[in-house]
C-alpha cells in the first residue's frame, strides 16, 4: 500500500470519528427551546464553528502523528513532491467534495423554501459538509487504487 492510500485511509477514519465523536458529545446540550428561538440558533452556530476548529487541528495533529509513525514504521520519508497523477487525483476528488457540499447546500436552501424548520437547514449544511469531507478522501483512495 502506497503512502496516499494509507493517508487517504488515516483521513477517512479521523473524519469520520471526529464527526461521530463531537456530535455524540455536543447533541445532549441540545436548547429545548422553540423552533425559531435565539438560543436554538446560537446552538447551531456554535456546533458549526467549533466542529470546523476541531476539525481542522485534529486533522493537522492526525496529518502530524501519521508522518511520525510512517517514518518510524517503514523508514521512509513523506514523498516532497506530487507529481501530474497526484495533481489529477487531488483535482477530482476536490471536484466531487465540492459537488457533494454544493448539492447539500442547495438542498438546505430548499428545506427553507418548504417551510421546514431551520433546524432542518442546519443538519443538512452540517452533514452535507462532512459528506464532502468523507467524499473527497474516498475518491482518492478510490483513484489511487485503480488509477484515473
Amino acid at each position: 500500500m502506497t503512502y496516499q492510500e494509507k493517508k487517504s485511509i488515516v483521513s477517512l477514519i479521523s473524519a469520520i470519528l471526529i464527526f461521530v465523536s463531537y456530535s455524540l458529545y455536543l447533541y445532549p446540550q441540545h436548547p429545548e427551546g422553540g423552533l425559531g428561538s435565539t438560543e436554538t440558533f446560537r446552538y447551531w452556530g456554535s456546533f458549526v464553528l467549533i466542529l470546523t476548529v476541531v476539525s481542522i487541528v485534529a486533522h493537522i495533529l492526525i496529518s502530524i502523528i501519521f508522518n511520525i509513525v510512517f517514518r518510524i514504521t517503514t523508514k521512509e520519508k513523506e514523498p516532497k513532491f506530487a507529481d501530474e497523477l497526484d495533481k489529477l487525483i487531488d483535482l477530482k476528488a476536490n471536484r466531487n467534495s465540492f459537488f457533494v457540499f454544493i448539492i447539500g447546500f442547495l438542498l438546505a436552501m430548499g428545506s427553507l423554501v418548504f417551510y421546514q424548520p431551520s433546524q432542518v437547514m442546519f443538519m443538512i449544511l452540517i452533514i452535507s459538509g462532512f459528506l464532502s469531507d468523507v467524499t473527497g478522501s474516498i475518491t482518492k483512495l478510490y483513484h489511487y487504487r485503480r488509477g484515473v
